[in-house]
């Protein structure tokens, strides 16, 4: 045997004598195998992208170890992602644009560098939107939903202002924006960005921001940054009184790339920004497909509400009778939550006492979240100084209702606006009902004793003041109300000790008591007995007040479909109450619909089982099955 013979079965015996050893110590693992792993590891797998942590997706990792590119892009990601881009045109083009996307967005996370985020955009437009559709992914490809988010995140991030603090803003504005390879135009829009009759500036993404407060977090999955944008007038219009000052509406920003196959070629993309209301058009048409729209209309509440002057009010607007919310001047405290939209119905919410629109909130995030009402119903609020006369209160609301449909439909064109319904809690179901009866004389007896209004000599601005609050018809329009924790007749509260302490924060208002000074000198002149106090709304929620025994008397309006909704703490549910309201005052006869919540306390308008209720009824109103 020749020496070199042996020295090679001297060699192989030692590999084998290492080869057994290697497998013993490993348990007699192969080369090639599986390894069991935890559930919840083996469902993390299924979304692993840059999105969700610091491992990339499969296919990023495919084509880095099939191209021998991973070293390359540790070191310098974007000769790797040159690399990778040079194979595009191929067969396998549609993964390689989904890599790239990921990849670039990896990059720009480390980078900063916002022409980094519009590059894996633009990949990502590329991926979801091939010029041959039968190139396209399908609906079942699971890199779709991929691919969404990182063109949504990266229009985000790339279209960001670089100084805008904590909050995320876009700039929108028609630049050069330089990429890895290339740049980006931004064009000039056809004309401003404007969304009835409004001028849209300072869009804030709402992707990056937590909520709280809120029980769900509401998302229409789909395409597009999804922003909150402060609405300023255009043209003057007159319409936008009917928004809060400082209101943020939640739209949805699309990126348009134009001719994107040539662009990946050249270089030089071309981009269009375009802004949509996600509820009047929830999907749009991407090169002939039609592709539904990215929204957030939760993070939208949250963040109007966020810091928002309204929750100041609650106690102000109790204690001081004549204290007003920035803007509610002109709208005598109506306040819509988006513009006006013809063709859906307004629902009006009316808070209660010592209360304000922000506690609706709970219920008008449920609601929008719902497609099927959102898509039919625009939603608007009252707010009120709620230690008035529930007498004033309801004029000012009456007229702010009045005044709001003259002036969005002043020719009586959108049929919707004559469906409305109001709900109201606690005090406010008493002004909600005063907005769908006729007072007759019946308010004006009280304070006169009986003698006819036109025979009481009174001043223009008390004669004036006196017609709005106690001389009224049922609003036509307002074919459905909700009475929720309503004290029809009346709350013991009012009643006990702790109401005659209420009664001391709240003052009457400055020209209610000027007219109340004239009406008792003329109740002297006719021999009247006694003096005419004005009532808080306290005294308008004790039993014992006249006004509201003539309130209880007063029979709705027979084209209102009327329901009620009564938390009670306990049973048996006929003696209940919710700790501010008792059964038997809350309920009232006919209605079309009475829920007990039981256990529940008085502020149940947040509760689940109250709001899945008005969402019945919201239902049965537009005819949804």
């Amino acid at each position: 045997m020749h020496s070199g013979s042996g020295r090679e079965l001297r060699g192989l015996g030692a590999f084998f004598v290492l080869a057994l050893a290697g497998a013993l110590l490993a348990g007699c693992a192969t080369p090639i195998g599986v390894n069991r792993t935890s559930m919840r590891a083996a469902n993390l797998s299924l979304s692993e992208s840059v999105l969700t942590g610091d491992e990339l997706s499969p296919v990023s990792r495919e084509y880095l170890e099939r191209l021998a590119l991973a070293e390359l892009y540790e070191k310098d990601p974007p000769a790797a992602l040159e690399r990778l881009r040079s194979g595009l045109g191929g067969p396998d083009e549609l993964g390689r644009l989904l890599a790239l996307s990921e990849l670039w967005f990896a990059t720009a996370q480390k980078s900063g560098d916002h022409g980094q985020f519009l590059m894996s955009a633009v990949y990502a437009y590329a991926f979801l939107f091939p010029p041959d559709t039968t190139h396209a992914p399908t609906p079942y490809d699971g890199n779709v939903r991929l691919a969404l988010n990182l063109y949504n995140r990266g229009i985000t991030e790339g279209l960001a202002l670089p100084e805008s603090g904590d909050e995320t803003e876009l700039d929108l504005t028609p630049r050069l924006i330089v990429l890895p390879f290339g740049h980006l135009d931004l064009l000039e829009p056809p004309e401003e960005f404007r969304w009835s009759g409004y001028r849209v500036v300072h869009p804030i993404s709402l992707t990056d921001v937590q909520i709280r407060g809120l029980r769900n977090r509401y998302r229409r999955s789909g395409i597009g940054s999804a922003v909150a944008v402060k609405m300023e007038p255009a043209d003057g219009a007159e319409a936008y009184k009917w928004i809060p000052p400082q209101s943020k509406v939640p739209l949805t920003v699309f990126l348009r790339f134009q001719d994107l196959r040539r662009s990946l070629s050249s270089g030089d993309v071309r981009g269009e920004a375009e802004i949509y209301d996600a509820d009047e058009h929830p999907a749009i048409k991407v090169e002939s497909r039609s592709v539904p729209l990215e929204s957030e209309p939760s993070a939208a509440i949250a963040y109007r509400l966020d810091k928002a002057p309204v929750w100041d009010f609650e106690v102000a607007g109790f204690r001081r009778p004549d204290f007003t919310m920035p803007g509610s001047e002109k709208t005598k405290g109506l306040f819509f939550l988006t513009p006006y939209r013809p063709g859906r119905i307004p629902v009006v919410f009316v808070h209660g006492t010592a209360s304000s629109p922000a506690r609706w909130a709970e219920m008008a995030n449920e609601l929008l979240g719902d497609p099927r009402v959102a898509s039919r119903y625009q939603l608007w609020f009252f707010i009120y100084n709620s230690g008035n006369p529930v007498l004033l209160s309801a004029a000012r609301l009456r007229e702010s209702l009045q005044a709001a449909v003259a002036d969005i439909d002043p020719r009586g064109k959108d049929p919707a606006l004559k469906q409305m319904v109001v709900i109201g809690h606690s005090q406010g179901g008493l002004l909600t009902k005063l907005m769908v009866v006729d007072s007759g004389d019946s308010f004006w007896n009280i304070v006169s004793g009986g003698v006819p209004f036109a025979k009481m000599n009174l001043s223009q601005d008390t004669s004036t003041l006196i017609k709005r609050a106690a001389f009224f018809d049922a609003l036509p329009f307002v074919t459905r109300v909700v009475f929720i924790s309503t004290p029809h007749k009346g709350s013991f509260l009012a009643e006990n000790w702790l109401g005659m302490i209420a009664r001391r924060f709240a003052a009457a208002p400055a020209a209610l008591s000027k007219a109340a000074l004239e009406i008792n000198h003329l109740r002297e002149d006719a021999a009247l007995r006694g003096s005419w106090r004005v009532p808080t709304s306290i005294d308008n929620m004790d039993w014992s007040n006249p006004s509201l025994q003539v309130l209880y008397s007063r029979p709705i309006a027979p084209w209102v479909h009327v329901h009620s909704i009564i938390p009670v703490e306990e049973q048996p549910f006929e003696t209940a109450d919710d700790g501010v309201v008792k059964y038997s005052s809350a309920h009232i006869s006919p209605v079309e619909s009475e829920l007990i919540v039981y256990p529940c306390s008085h502020s149940t308008q947040a509760t689940p089982t109250t709001i899945e209720e008005v969402r019945r009824i919201l239902y049965e109103h537009a005819g949804i099955h």
